[in-house]
């Protein structure tokens, strides 16, 4: 038996564990990420992510090479169960104010070999695939403690980290050591079969993701690549995944798309149960459930991968301003004040949307063959369907929302070109940002280390400038959430971090 002493154990190595694996590194902690895989899971999984998770993606390093292997999403079409287009909705802003597309088509193998590879270039990183992790003890005040055995030579390994990020997915062992269960949130269960084509023709569809909304066979259809394409269907009672093995048998189901099937391949054929489930707890002694372990959600606005690549960047950054002595251990509670009402929110909006595009009946059908056709003349509705932007977050001791719940606290700050010519996200790095239209009066600005945040001029930059809107300064955290806005003197208070936290308070004692 071995022992190891990494600052952070990282159970999985898929996207979310990854994104933490890569986080942490990047503000110094050392990591081990423990997976059952030795290399990439080689199947498709996820298709989309948004301009939030590319905007997190490119901080990782990997901006250009997940450009390259994305196709930006053209919008929505709803079709009939004839499927007639009864609406459609065209994207027509190359980016958002994060700096990226607003959706992002890709092959999820693909991504998780650019991820994987920036993981690898990092000398804190230290990652052990073919091994299954067989237990997690949290140990109360003492440091959690993770067994792990080798699949090849059987030998069982022994880490006792300071903290342990569970990215194990839905049948999570982290998630059972924490004594966490999952809390069905009354999506029930759909059954659907997810069917994955590669084929070197191009089939002429139109470039956004089509819905066919019907009640008795529901489908989604949407280009993920130069060659690939997938497709799902609802499963009804009485069938199953292994009622369509070839292409004969799926030649009906695709056949509204192409009846020339001959140059397909199925590169992937599953049935998945999609659900609407909520862990009752995130957290306990240092143990965390980020991902498909602490949550899942129907696939409906595509958010399944981007909310756990939004849970890693939540948390990574505050694991590493504990360990490195600049927030109080408390601090972490906020993980799960922030990101549990947020996940909350997502899924129920995909479920919703869900009901609204495939529930109802002959009823439903026929409501809405009436309704979806006037939604695209209805002012500010594309806008709408189209929109991007996810929840502030909830208030903590990181998150000051205000009174009222109103202004940017929680919120994402923008990630405009700078006047340097840089995007804000390139001259922060990994540092708080403070955002204000008047510099800081001299006795604040002499205690604020650069090594902590860097200061960037509103007034250079005009959407800065609108996006502050009444407020005079926003200080904004190392994962781009305002913690906070009003004056100067008055955000800098604020201020909870290091060295600066401490001489601030000094210079106000002075």
């Amino acid at each position: 038996m071995s022992v190891e002493q990494p600052e952070v154990v990282v159970v999985g190595a898929g996207p979310t564990g990854v994104t933490a694996a890569i986080q942490l590194a990047q503000a110094g902690v050392r990591t081990l990420v423990l997976d059952r895989w030795p290399d990439v899971f080689p199947q498709p999984r996820a298709v989309h992510f948004d301009d939030e998770v590319h905007r997190i993606l490119a901080r990782l390093g990997v901006g250009t090479q997940v450009a390259a292997i994305s196709v930006p999403g053209a919008g929505l079409r709803l079709l009939s169960p004839t499927h007639a287009t009864m609406a459609q909705f065209d994207r027509t802003d190359p980016r958002t104010s994060n700096g990226y597309p607003q959706a992002n088509m890709f092959d999820q193998p693909g991504l998780e070999a650019v991820v994987r590879s920036r993981m690898h270039e990092l000398p804190l990183v230290t990652f052990r695939g073919g091994v299954e992790v067989t237990t997690v003890r949290p140990n109360g005040p003492e440091r959690p403690e993770v067994e792990y055995v080798d699949l090849t030579t059987h030998e069982v390994h022994t880490v006792r980290p300071r903290f342990v990020l569970g990215c194990d997915g839905a049948n999570s062992i982290v998630r059972a050591a924490i004594g966490s269960t999952m809390r069905d949130l009354g999506f029930g269960e759909q059954r659907w079969l997810v069917v994955d084509i590669a084929t070197p023709r191009d089939l002429g569809h139109w470039g956004g993701v089509h819905q066919v909304c019907d009640s008795n066979r529901a489908a989604t259809y949407m280009r993920i690549g130069e060659t690939r394409h997938r497709w799902e269907f609802a499963l009804r009672d009485d069938e199953a995944a292994a009622d369509y093995q070839d292409l004969d048998a799926l030649a009906p189901l695709l056949a509204p798309w192409d009846t020339d099937i001959a140059d397909f391949e199925v590169v992937r054929l599953t049935e998945y149960t999609f659900r609407a489930r909520l862990a009752d707890r995130w957290h306990r002694d240092g143990v965390f459930i980020l991902g498909d372990a602490a949550h899942l959600t129907p696939p409906f606005i595509g958010q399944g991968m981007g909310a756990g690549i939004r849970d890693a960047t939540n948390l990574a950054w505050k694991v590493a301003a504990v360990l490195e002595g600049t927030l109080p251990v408390s601090a972490l509670d906020s993980y799960e004040a922030e990101r549990a009402p947020h996940a909350r929110a997502m899924i129920r909006l995909a479920s919703l949307v869900g009901r609204a595009m495939t529930a109802g009946g002959p009823v439903g059908d026929r409501l809405r063959g009436v309704v979806v056709p006037l939604l695209v003349h209805l002012p500010g509705v594309r806008g709408r369907v189209l929109d991007s932007t996810t929840p502030p977050l909830r208030r903590s001791s990181l998150v000051d929302r205000g009174a009222l719940r109103r202004g940017l606290g929680g919120a994402l700050c923008p990630n405009p070109v700078l006047a340097s010519g840089e995007r804000l996200d390139v001259e922060a790095g990994q540092r708080w940002v403070l955002v204000s239209r008047t510099a800081p009066t001299r006795r604040y600005a002499e205690h604020l280390s650069a090594d902590d945040a860097v200061v960037i001029d509103a007034g250079a930059t005009p959407e800065l400038d609108r996006w502050l809107g009444r407020h005079q300064a926003a200080l904004v955290r190392p994962d781009r959430t305002v913690m906070t806005v009003g004056t100067v003197e008055g955000v800098m208070k604020r201020v909870p971090f290091g060295r600066s936290r401490d001489t601030l308070a000094a210079a106000e004692r002075s």
